[in-house]
């Protein structure tokens, strides 16, 4: 549910012009005294956590995603996970070295198998401070290579051709990370991939796929692998975006509803929500002692303790309920989606 706001929409294009105007003259000073163009300006946003909003996009969106493509393969959809070596920072410096190394994945993958990995990745931290990626997509059947082997007339064998899905995982991720210590390489051959299918076959919807990729964010006890490490609190060094997917698409529509339609769509889909009961822990931070009132104006021997205490502040975990389409704006992720937009509507067309 979405209320667009035309006045801020074009507020915020004003902006952007006089931004670009700006922008474009001091571009031109520039290149009249200097006679070329200024260098690029060095990054200075430091990212250290992923952010609520990051969250927010990532469960929309993958309940948005039309997963047929991938199921029509009729391959079996584990869950794989790509992590680094002990020593890590020697291959992993910043965060645009994990996502070249992902990028050569999906490279080596396709080359490997005949198809493009489709499906869904996922950047998180060990509490070594190390990064590691989810992999929700295809296990491909048969062994590596064997498809470019019948059809090219010109066969070259690459890393890992002959080999099964996990041992070809193995030395290929081994190869892409490619560790300058022979000794490092070798324990992250025998030790740098998991396959668990046990986990892949859980995800029977839109729905438990986008919780089982954002649960962490609600225990506390993982929250550190959404943590950025030391090493990469520099600017420029940052983990760039936490998740992705590759080779779907979103499947969604939209529909014009009346305003009295969408206050009643907005109530009804906000009463769902609250009668799943679903709570969300956060941390309350309560203050005593050390308030600012006059002493002429303090009555009673409490109230004189209460102004004289000394501020002591305490923290204190509760469970709240959470609150969805508070003002009749925002989304529900649910498992059956179309199911619950037939009711909605079913409901609103009595309301006419």
């Amino acid at each position: 549910m979405s209320w667009p706001d035309v006045a801020r929409r074009e507020r915020t294009a004003e902006r952007a012009q006089e931004t670009a105007r700006k922008r474009a003259d001091e571009m031109a000073r520039y290149l009249l005294e200097h006679g070329h163009l200024p260098e690029d300006p060095e990054p200075e946003r430091v990212v250290s956590e992923w952010s609520r909003k990051s969250r927010a996009r990532m469960t929309r969106r993958l309940a948005e995603l039309d997963y047929g493509p991938l199921l029509r393969m009729g391959l079996r959809l584990p869950m794989t996970t790509l992590t680094y070596p002990g020593d890590w920072l020697a291959v992993a410096p910043t965060g645009k070295a994990v996502k070249r190394h992902l990028d050569q994945f999906r490279k080596r993958f396709e080359r490997a198998w005949g198809f493009a990995f489709t499906g869904i990745w996922k950047l998180e931290f060990q509490r070594r401070g190390a990064p590691h990626l989810h992999l929700w997509g295809p296990e491909p059947e048969g062994t590596a290579g064997e498809l470019r082997r019948l059809t090219s007339t010109r066969y070259r064998p690459a890393v890992g051709d002959g080999l099964t899905y996990r041992d070809w995982l193995s030395a290929v991720w081994a190869d892409i990370v490619d560790h300058p210590d022979l000794e490092q390489r070798r324990r992250h051959q025998l030790a740098g991939t998991a396959v668990d299918f046990r986990e892949g076959e859980r995800m029977r919807d839109p729905r438990r796929l986008a919780v089982y990729f954002t649960k962490h964010g609600s225990f506390s006890a993982k929250e550190y692998q959404h943590q950025v490490p030391d090493a990469w609190s520099e600017p420029g060094a940052g983990p760039g975006r936490f998740w992705g997917y590759w080779g779907l698409d979103p499947a969604t529509a939209g529909v014009e509803l009346h305003p009295e339609a969408a206050v009643w769509a907005g109530r009804i889909l906000r009463r769902y929500a609250r009668a799943q009961g679903v709570t969300q822990q956060r941390t309350v931070r309560r203050v005593r002692g050390g308030v600012p009132v006059p002493v002429d104006q303090v009555v009673g021997l409490a109230g004189a303790q209460l102004v004289t205490a000394p501020e002591q502040v305490r923290y204190r975990k509760v469970r709240r309920r959470t609150v969805r389409l508070g003002n009749g704006r925002g989304f529900l992720c649910v498992n059956d989606g179309p199911s619950l937009a037939a009711n909605v509507a079913r409901a609103l067309a009595l309301l006419t």
